[in-house]
């Protein structure tokens, strides 16, 4: 009998595009003649509730009625591109459609949104909540949409059910919709994986940890394993992602957002309390000629409007292969501020190859800041490259991240100015306040304590050397930084929830 094996994206996590990891995992089994099914549990879940919420509502108040009565104009209008040409349109379509979303969770007693998923009773990152919701499924807001979906799942009687889980806001969906299915088919096998499970691991983790509900817990890189787990002996995986099983017209964005990853980990890795390095996670880049083929072959088959390349950070060569060798659709990706991005030249035939938006981390305004973080980038090169992305008509989408150890308020007035200097080439800004990375070895140099209460958490708190504590820098982040009138535009110009996964269709 042939092995099956039914691969689950579990709520919530951004609907804007088809999930990558479960992409490139479908095409492995695909190569290797394994029978299977892909499940999008996260966009299937809330356009479920959504549903749900416009048909039943009982609510008098103005905003939520208006949300339900135009529940699917807001859908379809975030799949046309003449929204993104009116924000008001969009923030409008936006907002009713997490209204509704938010609405869906209250009897539950969790805050959702079209971004997070927030328990009042129940953290992801103690061992014991995670289990305590596999044994109460039914308190789970998206148990109307998976008890049913999963019953017809396991009525083909699948060897495996495996869960792909990156991120915190789909831990507790993940372990309810495991505890149900125990509940129902306790001889089920099932497999926990993706980065989120990884991460847990190299904090310790294992199948105790989480009461032995998963018969099999999956770190790094799924596809080989997944393999040796189905007894799989020289197996192949060669293929670019498959998304052909996904229901590409129905995430919300105007055309397909085709995500592709051309490597695993960061080839900087030298930064100063980087997650990556705490793991000790290597850098696998595929081939830039493998990269640059399975693009243009994607493009071909998919059309896609927008390719989001995923790297921590695309390396200088593949920049320069998607020059040589346009995918043949818009990208956009994450990319170190390094010189070649400050020639007009380069950024120019980066322009020619699709490339309509680069993220980048500066961090800080502060030369001092950056330097004690190793960030191998100067204030110089960082004004030049903005300029030279403006001149050439590539979006900026610029990180910044205030609360590191080598911060104090001065050098966030810095970074402050620096923003206002560049306000002009700056289209959108991502504002965060550090979080300490539990394992990082320069964490041992800090007094410090739980950031949560849980087993499973990431990160610590930590007494900031220079008195530059989270509630003082948040302080300063809400009532001077983003009060600033030069600043303030740009963040209304981000968009809500789906942030950088939308802000190349307002280029």
């Amino acid at each position: 009998m042939q092995t099956k094996i039914i691969l689950i994206h579990p709520p919530i996590a951004k609907c804007s595009e088809p999930p990558a990891g479960i992409g490139k995992l479908s095409a492995c089994l695909s190569e290797n003649g394994i029978h299977h099914e892909v499940i999008d549990a996260n966009l299937e879940g809330i356009l479920f509730l959504l549903k749900q919420a416009s048909i039943q509502n009982t609510t008098t108040d103005r905003w939520t009625t208006r949300a339900c009565k135009n529940m699917e104009t807001n859908i379809s209008a975030l799949k046309d591109i003449a929204t993104y040409r009116n924000m008001s349109r969009y923030h409008r379509a936006v907002m009713d459609i997490n209204r509704l979303l938010n609405v869906s969770g209250k009897s539950s007693g969790v805050d959702l949104s079209l971004a997070d998923y927030q328990d009042k009773r129940l953290s992801p990152v103690s061992s014991a909540d995670l289990i305590s919701a596999s044994e109460k499924p039914q308190n789970n807001p998206f148990y109307p949409y998976f008890q049913n979906r999963l019953k017809k799942a396991l009525e083909s009687n699948p060897d495996f059910i495996g869960f792909s889980v990156n991120y915190l806001s789909q831990a507790l969906c993940t372990f309810a919709m495991i505890g149900f299915i125990r509940q129902i088919q306790p001889r089920q096998k099932i497999i926990l994986g993706g980065s989120l499970i990884t991460s847990w691991i190299k904090l310790g983790a294992n199948r105790k940890t989480f009461g032995g509900l998963a018969d099999e817990i999956v770190e790094g890189a799924g596809e080989q394993k997944l393999l040796d787990i189905l007894g799989v002996k020289d197996g192949v995986n060669t293929l670019p992602p498959d998304y052909s099983s996904f229901p590409l017209d129905q995430y919300l964005s105007p055309g397909l957002i085709l995500p592709y990853s051309s490597a695993r980990g960061c080839y900087w890795r030298k930064c100063a309390f980087c997650p990556e390095k705490a793991e000790g996670n290597v850098y696998l880049p595929l081939e830039v000629s493998q990269v640059t083929n399975d693009l243009q072959t994607l493009t071909g088959l998919l059309s896609p409007t927008l390719i989001h390349i995923l790297d921590s950070s695309i390396s200088p060569s593949l920049l320069k292969a998607l020059v040589q060798k346009s995918p043949g659709a818009p990208w956009y990706g994450f990319a170190r501020v390094t010189r070649h991005l400050a020639d007009e030249d380069f950024c120019l035939a980066l322009k020619r190859s699709g490339c309509k938006m680069l993220k980048l981390g500066i961090e800080s305004g502060d030369q001092s800041v950056l330097d004690q973080l190793n960030k191998g980038i100067d204030l110089p090169t960082t004004s030049a490259v903005l300029k030279t992305l403006k001149k050439t008509g590539i979006a900026a989408y610029c990180y910044f991240l205030f609360g590191t150890p080598p911060e104090n308020y001065e050098r966030a007035l810095k970074t402050m100015e620096f923003v206002v200097d560049h306000h002009d080439c700056i289209d959108f800004l991502n504002l965060a306040i550090f979080n300490l990375p539990s394992q990082s070895v320069e964490a041992q140099e800090l007094a410090t304590h739980d950031f949560y209460e849980g087993d499973l958490s990431l990160y610590r708190n930590f007494e900031h050397p220079l008195g530059w504590h989270r509630s003082v820098v948040r302080n300063f982040l809400e009532k001077t930084f983003k009060k600033h009138p030069a600043i303030a535009p740009i963040l209304r110009r981000t968009p809500e929830y789906f942030t950088s996964n939308h802000a190349p269709f307002f280029v």
